[in-house]
């Protein structure tokens, strides 16, 4: 059995009893008790479990309610970002109808764009000024504006958005988690992506690896509903609900 087939087990068992031990795990899996201790290691230090004397308890899901502005965001995982960004661009055909959310994985995807005839829509302050300096159309929600984020948001916005239908979209995330889906720490910002989820045709959402397993305060889509675009997957069961594209490897 390979060692990623193990993590996934160990984690599964976790994930059901919330703790167990090196023996039972032997047992289980019908290898050396040395084995088991290596993998568990391993996982401790991803951060998927804590491991404690005989055995190993599950990590507490990490909540996030307070929500990071742009400059703090900017200076977090920037070599990952990069990567799904540059793969993100290349999705983009000339006639596409898209959707840039706001936040620094998209803002970096208009830093890589090369010249293209697609038309864009952003609720990203930033991201329109990035977009029209490019040469690109650019349209740009009305509403109410969030400082901390430089976003539109609000009703005004929510509506606006009704007008469109867009080929893709590509949104950020707060937290990824097999149960609670996509998330933000923001109601306003929530139901924007959740209009932009309803009207497109192909859905994007860019998040490196930190994203997955956090939770944040609303939820705005399933993770069946977009596909999801990583540097790396750590933990394989996020692959079971939808279609993960790594670009770290």
């Amino acid at each position: 059995m390979l060692s990623e087939e193990r993590y996934q087990i160990i984690l599964q068992l976790l994930q059901e009893k919330k703790a167990v031990s090196v023996t039972e795990l032997t047992e289980m899996l019908g290898i050396s008790e040395s084995t088991i201790r290596r993998d568990l290691n391993t996982l401790a230090g991803m951060g998927k479990i804590n491991k404690v004397h005989g055995g190993a308890i599950a990590v507490e899901e990490e909540r996030n309610t307070e929500e990071e502005n742009v400059t703090e965001r900017l200076n977090k995982h920037r070599e990952e970002k990069l990567l799904i960004a540059k793969y993100a661009v290349s999705l983009i055909n000339n006639d596409d109808f898209v959707y840039l959310d706001a936040g620094t994985t998209t803002r970096q995807m208009i830093d890589v764009m090369p010249d293209t005839k697609a038309v864009f829509v952003t609720n990203g302050i930033d991201h329109a000024k990035r977009l029209t300096q490019r040469g690109c159309k650019v349209y740009l929600l009305g509403g109410e504006l969030k400082l901390s984020t430089e976003a539109m948001v609000g009703v005004t916005a929510q509506d606006a958005l009704r007008q469109y239908n867009f080929t893709k979209s590509f949104l950020g995330t707060n937290g990824i988690h097999e149960q609670y889906g996509f998330t933000t720490p923001d109601v306003r910002e929530a139901m924007i992506k959740k209009e932009v989820m309803n009207r497109s045709f192909m859905r994007v959402v860019l998040a490196d690896s930190s994203k997955f397993g956090q939770i944040s305060s609303v939820s705005f889509g399933n993770l069946s509903q977009a596909c999801i675009v990583t540097e790396q997957l750590q933990n394989r069961k996020y692959g079971e609900y939808t279609v993960i594209r790594e670009v770290g490897k």
